[in-house]
């Protein structure tokens, strides 16, 4: 009886805490909320000719359109490096990162050719920023990045922006060195459980390593809805609910923009594009994956725009300058 009794509540724990997992987004009649029913409809169709596996729009909390399947996990690609970012926010506040902590302090090295003393020197700061001045091959790198690449010891650490999958993997590395924790676990901890993503499981990432660096990437899978949440927790600066999961200071300082890619008019802060201010209004930024994996939070129309891709249906992806024209849409639509 006490056995039976026992597996009951354990039974009845396990769908309570899926309970209190599942949270589900409220959808609501955009008509009504103010939005232009033409200049929405002209959003579905510019979408629709993109070919993403979904793309969903979250204004004040609620679901205002979504279109393909919202629930499917897709590779996020490079968006990994913004919810590494995240994870930072409180690895920071709570002293276990120091940004001014130099390479050197932290025995970060890399396979032959093994880093000098000068790119030691960098610090977790300008690794974040992009701008440790550490060329070394690293894994993940696109062919772009490739063909880009600085040569070793052109520029010290902290003097010019690269967007460097060395210092994105690196940071990896850091993290679970310092904190003594899984990326992937840690995500599912402090950020995922706690503001109700759907779908998201541990199993979602993994570590890929390549013969040529030590330090490996990190992917990770999504769903669009769960992508949506965490877009809508950065508008939220860091808060859910009575919660505060990263700090809003946080927030603020990783979604400032401390280099310019001055081809595209847009900011780079720490693992996060800045858009520019007259067009999208004070702080507005987003998250970019290779394919089309975006995360774009508007705070001037207090808006979540998510687009995923399943590269296996769609081998050609979605541009990124596709989707901010469609974003610029979806902002004419709005109230």
């Amino acid at each position: 009886m006490f056995i039976r009794r026992v597996a009951l509540l354990l039974v009845l724990s396990i769908f309570v805490a899926g309970a209190a997992r599942a949270q589900t987004w409220e959808d609501i009649d955009p008509m009504a909320a103010g939005w232009s029913a033409e200049r929405l409809e002209a959003a579905r169709l510019q979408s629709k000719r993109l070919k993403p596996t979904a793309l969903m729009i979250v204004q004040d909390e609620r679901v205002v359109a979504r279109w393909g399947d919202t629930s499917r996990k897709v590779n996020m690609a490079s968006v990994r490096k913004s919810l590494l970012s995240a994870l930072y926010g409180s690895a920071v506040a709570e002293g276990r990162v120091k940004l001014s902590a130099r390479l050197s302090e932290l025995g970060i090295d890399d396979n032959t050719p093994s880093l000098t003393d000068e790119e030691k020197t960098a610090t977790v700061r300008d690794l974040l920023m992009s701008r440790s001045g550490i060329y070394h091959p690293a894994a993940h790198e696109t062919a772009d990045i490739k063909r880009k690449r600085p040569t070793r010891g052109s520029h010290p650490p902290g003097s010019f922006w690269f967007y460097n999958n060395w210092d994105f993997n690196v940071l990896g590395t850091i993290y679970r060195q310092q904190t003594g924790e899984d990326i992937f676990m840690s995500f599912e901890k402090r950020i995922a459980g706690p503001i109700g993503m759907e779908d998201f499981s541990v199993k979602d990432g993994r570590y890929d390593f390549e013969k040529l660096s030590q330090h490996p990437a990190y992917p990770i899978r999504l769903s669009a809805r769960d992508a949506a949440r965490f877009g809508q927790l950065l508008l939220n600066d860091g808060r859910w609910g009575s919660k505060q999961i990263i700090p809003a200071s946080w927030v603020r300082e990783s979604t400032t923009a401390y280099s310019w890619a001055k081809r595209i008019r847009q900011g780079y802060g720490y693992m996060w594009w800045t858009l520019p201010e007259d067009t999208w209004g004070p702080n507005a930024f987003y998250a970019s994956g290779y394919g089309g994996q975006i995360i774009a939070v508007v705070p001037s129309q207090r808006l979540v725009v998510v687009q995923t891709v399943d590269l296996n249906q769609n081998p050609k992806g979605v541009r990124t300058s596709a989707f901010i024209d469609l974003l610029k849409e979806i902002a004419l639509a709005s109230p």
